[in-house]
């Protein structure tokens, strides 16, 4: 029988029981497989893009600026694929880039786990590559056009002046 909501011989809710509420799992100690980064990434994400365009320059460019001898630095290539995925992200700071390989997927797959500091990410663009990025740069573009991925038909420069705030009469 159901009774009106105002009677008085309806029983409470709060006598009712109520059903355990269930959750998800969650045991944050506990190994979580598959510890295979590259399964949590989509087939046709930019970061395979950017891992297969730079794959294909050869090894000889980036052994080009080490001489060999001492401590065995990060491997050339890998700091460049996170470098020119970052630059993908809008990521231009070596600081935040170091973050991002601490904290985001992408980052964590292209790097295998490794994290370089902010003074290596600077370091490999200022020093190491400065030579070799716009041939870096460029091989890959012509990958990307290869692949079809780019497509140089409608280039646009902007040479916009915009007035500085130091002074009134420098244009920069």
């Amino acid at each position: 029988m159901v009774w009106p909501l105002n009677d008085p011989r309806r029983e409470p809710l709060e006598s009712r029981p109520r059903p355990r509420p269930m959750f998800q799992s969650y045991a944050p100690d506990q190994l979580v497989l598959p510890m295979d980064l590259q399964e949590l990434i989509p087939s046709r994400h930019v970061v395979r893009v950017v891992n297969s365009a730079i794959d294909g320059i050869p090894e000889a460019t980036f052994e080009a600026p080490y001489v060999g001898g001492g401590r065995p630095p990060y491997h050339p290539k890998m700091l460049t694929k996170v470098i020119v995925y970052a630059y993908t992200q809008r990521l231009y700071s070596s600081r935040q880039i170091a973050k991002a390989l601490r904290e985001q997927v992408p980052f964590m797959w292209l790097a295998a786990r490794q994290t370089p500091d902010f003074r290596t990410i600077n370091r490999l663009r200022g020093e190491r590559l400065k030579t070799l990025i716009d041939r870096i740069f460029s091989e890959v573009l012509q990958q990307l056009i290869a692949a079809g991925y780019a497509k140089l038909e409608n280039y646009f420069g902007d040479g916009t002046k915009i007035e500085a705030n130091a002074n009134r009469y420098t244009f920069v």
